[in-house]
């Protein structure tokens, strides 16, 4: 079944300027879910034995990469909107619990084209090893360099064969899928926790034991959140929710402490969130709806972190993704703020370290970088025309950056369809569902907010 995507047509300019408000925005941002849980959902809703709803799931540039691979795999996957937020979709699958996918011969593989999708590429290697034939993953240009060694070694430890056919062990790669079959392996996660949450979706059914190697605080987190919905899925059939993705959520958290910083109070967080909880109160300016406190993001903690105003920050113990959102406030501190322990964010969509240090440059921040630690000091910034390296956090953050400082212009807007297809959408919708900031394109006309989709 076609999506039937209510989403314009029109597509984003290749340039968008952000024009700073004369006064602190105010709003109330609903944001669409989590990646992270959508993409694992749909892995353990191809495995049920039984008919699976997603409610809230994301419907990004990633998740569709998922979808369609599914569906090339044989499962009957039916997508419709929602009716609460236009990113988010209420998804159908239906399980087919270990019955065998099929896949092609050693000449005429089957097929899976992941584009920049790390958790596509990485689910998947190990999820069509149950099925039977011969599969082939690719992506894109930078698919092919991001790391994959750690998963292929643990999937031939379990006595699957893997031929990565690029020259090393990345994609594209053929993968042989021989079904089920008992095994041991272990998995470093030092590079990257996908490889060990894609061997935990599937062990179950694949009769695997997975021993997890390199645990650490920065992978960690994302190995709880797969083990804890391997736990809570409904294996037999029903409903599993998906909730708003708190790495999102982080940049409206970030508007809010920019004018926060500016003199005006401001809370992050309201509205009813998982569990019954309220976060946030009361008449501030911009605030985040239904905030997830569930535990399974590290990125939940992202207001607590930024409250507490530390001039230490670690990849490794207190955030994910959003740690590239709390460099953008780092100018506007008392004092200089460090953080630690990049070395992930180097073979993620872009090399993030290099990007947010070369970029930060561009606005006047002053920035240096030692091993895989940034230092960014406080100090007045600038305008300028930011490189966004086809990653869609760094045209978020920096987008947020440019509610404070005039003249930030951002190259391939566009590249947000990746997680958040209508972020420059919150941005320019009318107050209380947006924040009503003027965006413009190259040639300075002002973009109508209805039409800030990225497709």
């Amino acid at each position: 079944m076609i999506d039937q995507q209510p989403f314009s047509t029109m597509a984003l300019p290749d340039l968008i300027e952000i024009i700073p408000p004369a006064a602190p925005p105010a709003g109330v941002i609903a944001i669409p879910g989590s990646k992270s849980i959508t993409n694992r959902a749909l892995i353990l809703a191809a495995l049920a034995e039984g008919q699976v709803t997603l409610e809230g799931a994301l419907w990004s540039e990633d998740t569709q990469v998922m979808v369609e691979c599914l569906r090339k795999l044989g499962f009957e996957i039916r997508v419709s909107p929602d009716p609460h937020e236009p990113a988010n979709r209420s998804i159908l699958v239906q399980g087919r619990g270990i019955e065998a996918v099929r896949g092609g011969t050693e000449d005429v593989p089957l097929e899976l084209h992941v584009g920049n999708a790390g958790t596509a590429a990485r689910f998947l290697a190990a999820f069509v090893c149950l099925g039977q034939g011969i599969f082939r993953l690719s992506g894109v240009a930078r698919m092919h360099q991001r790391p994959q060694a750690a998963l292929f070694r643990a999937l031939r430890e379990l006595g699957y064969r893997v031929d990565a056919t690029g020259g090393g062990d990345t994609l594209p790669a053929k993968i042989h899928g021989t079904g089920p079959q008992r095994g041991r392996c272990r998995v470093s996660i030092g590079q990257s926790s996908q490889f060990a949450s894609a061997l935990l979706l599937v062990a179950k059914q694949g009769g695997w034991t997975v021993e997890v190697e390199g645990e650490n605080q920065d992978e960690s987190p994302y190995v709880v959140m797969t083990s804890d919905m391997v736990r809570q899925f409904p294996g037999q059939g029903g409903l599993f929710r998906i909730e708003p993705d708190a790495s999102s959520g982080s940049y409206f958290v970030a508007a809010a402490r920019l004018f926060d910083q500016a003199g005006v109070s401001t809370n992050p967080v309201s509205g009813e969130v998982p569990g019954g909880k309220r976060g946030g109160s009361l008449a501030n300016s911009v605030r985040v709806a239904f905030w997830p406190e569930s535990g399974l993001q590290v990125d939940e903690q992202f207001p607590r972190v930024i409250a507490a105003g530390s001039v230490e920050i670690s990849r490794s113990g207190d955030l994910g993704d959003s740690i590239l959102t709390a460099m953008i406030l780092a100018p506007f501190g008392r004092r200089s703020t460090r953080f630690t322990d990049l070395g992930r964010l180097r073979v993620q969509e872009c090399e993030r370290v290099q990007a947010m240090r070369t970029e930060l440059a561009k606005c006047g921040a002053r920035v240096e970088e030692r091993g895989d630690t940034l230092e960014i000091w406080p100090g007045p910034l600038h305008g300028a025309e930011i490189e966004t390296y086809d990653d869609h956090r760094i045209a978020m953050c920096f987008a947020i950056l440019g509610l404070r400082v005039p003249g930030i212009r951002l190259k391939n807007p566009a590249c947000v369809k990746k997680t958040f297809p209508n972020f420059f959408q919150k941005l320019a919708a009318p107050a209380p569902s947006g924040l009503n900031i003027e965006l413009r394109d190259g040639a300075g006309c002002v973009l109508d907010p209805k039409d800030l989709i990225a497709i």
